[in-house]
């Protein structure tokens, strides 16, 4: 049977960069690494059927998108493999309702929302001048599982009838109805900020929720406007999700408090932003490689030790 280090599953075709990149470095690290895309799938199938390949740790970042993909990668799992993400943890940390609960247990701030069933579960919903009055206007209308990109989600949204229509969209997923948060201005710069939780470490980034730019956040603007909270709430969620690699906003307000606004999101865009004016700084896609790396040297040397 051959054995490598790293599987990594991926469709989209601007992963291309990342996975490039992440194979470049860990072979630095003699971590090996197989790629598997629709190229050579079926492939990767029959050598796992009949027991020629195998990987100790995998990368899936194709699963919520093809359902093949996530049947192999359950296969995998049965045969002892290592997943960063198990989709199960991942399933339950993009529900936005969940972790809006779980997200307050845990002492976080989020927004003021109000959580309404699927419509195919509930055609008629109520919601009194009172709730309407504490969200405020305009407000932000979000499905609860329909992830990635902002699809779906509404941010100016002003009457009930916007929610009735947007409700019948995604008829069998939950919504959220959300205060709109409005960061604070430190230096001309909106208080908004993605950080990444990257195997270990918490990393954020400013990031403009009107433009969607992002921007080096250094050591200075986190002194200066007493940023470093970004760390501990990062790491908290983290220990919520018991998630590897995934990234949330956080906003800084005017009466200087930390809200979590888009809770959990598991498949990072990694494009660059030496190729993609809107694409993460390349330094931190880096960073999170090389914490990949470190992650896997970690835990081959635990395996080791047993």
């Amino acid at each position: 049977m051959e054995t490598f280090d790293l599987g990594l599953a991926y469709v989209w075709e601007f992963d291309d960069d990342f996975i490039k990149l992440i194979e470049t470095i860990l072979a630095r690290n003699n971590i090996s690494t197989y790629r598997i895309s629709y190229h050579n799938f079926k492939e990767v199938r029959n050598k796992l059927n009949s027991k020629k390949l195998h990987f100790n740790f995998y990368l899936d970042r194709a699963w919520d998108v093809e359902d093949d993909f996530g049947a192999m990668g359950n296969l995998l799992r049965k045969r002892g493999t290592q997943f960063f993400n198990e989709y199960d943890k991942v399933t339950h940390a993009i529900d936005k309702a969940n972790m809006h609960l779980e997200f307050i247990t845990a002492g976080l701030n989020v927004p003021y929302s109000i959580i309404i069933p699927p419509y195919n579960h509930f055609e008629e919903i109520f919601l009194s001048i009172n709730d309407l009055r504490k969200l405020g206007r305009p407000f932000i209308i979000k499905p609860c599982n329909t992830t990635g990109g902002g699809v779906g989600v509404v941010t100016g949204a002003e009457t009930l009838r916007e929610v009735i229509e947007e409700r019948a969209t995604n008829s069998n997923d939950k919504y959220l109805l959300q205060e709109k948060i409005f960061p604070k201005m430190l230096n001309g710069n909106r208080g908004w900020f993605r950080t990444f939780w990257a195997f270990g470490e918490a990393i954020p980034v400013w990031w403009d929720d009107q433009t969607h730019l992002y921007e080096l956040l250094t050591a200075k603007p986190i002194d200066e406007f007493g940023l470093k909270k970004l760390f501990s709430l990062t790491k908290t969620i983290a220990r919520v999700t018991s998630l590897d690699f995934f990234s949330t906003e956080i906003v800084f307000t005017e009466k200087n408090n930390f809200v979590v606004i888009d809770y959990v999101n598991d498949q990072c865009d990694m494009r660059f932003q030496s190729l993609h004016k809107d694409g993460v700084p390349d330094s931190i896609v880096t960073r999170i490689i090389n914490n990949l790396a470190k992650n896997i040297i970690r835990l081959k040397k635990q395996k080791r030790s047993f």
